[in-house]
């Protein structure tokens, strides 16, 4: 994999390559890890040039086997801690809620991109949100209260309280609890 020709042939791009439709057999594992916090390090330490992190996340997709970038003739599986992408920035257009990712993906908050709760590496249930070819971005700290600032709270029929946001038509959760609190043993 040639870094500086990938970067040279992606500046002024702003596409996602079809990695979706490449099938390259496995060539192997790469030193490269994405940590809890969405940074990305390469043999232990953060990628010098910012520039390939982004590149590389434009050739990142979801396999069975796990997190790989691939291009049409290599594959290549990477360790990631939770998921690949943070969510950075919200901005509520047109009836949609709109997210971006550190490395400038932007989605629209809706069914083809609807935010879920699953569990992070705690083991507490957050929210995430799907990007593209399986990959998801949790949210930044100061992005999740934006949201839940302009949530609604209301009783599932389970009886559990719940944090929804509207977009797109539809609501999308971001947060689950009960509200009962447990007795205490006498």
């Amino acid at each position: 994999m040639s870094i500086d020709r990938l970067l040279q042939q992606s500046e002024g791009s702003a596409s996602i390559p079809p990695v979706d439709t490449w099938q390259p057999a496995l060539s192997g594992e790469m030193d490269i890890l994405i940590q809890e916090d969405g940074s990305w390090l390469h043999e232990g330490q953060p990628f010098a040039r910012p520039a390939i992190a982004k590149l590389l996340s434009s050739l990142l997709r979801l396999d069975a086997d796990g997190y790989c970038l691939v291009t049409p003739v290599e594959r290549w599986r990477i360790a990631v801690v939770d998921r690949p992408f943070v969510v950075v920035e919200a901005d509520f257009h047109d009836g949609a809620w709109w997210l971006k990712t550190q490395f400038d993906d932007v989605v629209r908050l809706d069914a083809e991109h609807p935010m879920r709760l699953t569990a992070s590496p705690s083991g507490e249930m957050a929210p995430e949100c799907a990007i593209r070819f399986g990959l998801a971005a949790r949210l930044h700290r100061n992005v999740f209260y934006r949201l839940v600032e302009q949530a609604r709270v209301q009783e599932n029929s389970s009886g559990q309280s719940e944090c929804q946001l509207y977009s797109a038509g539809s609501w999308h959760l971001l947060g689950q609890w009960s509200d009962s609190v447990p007795s205490e043993a006498p």
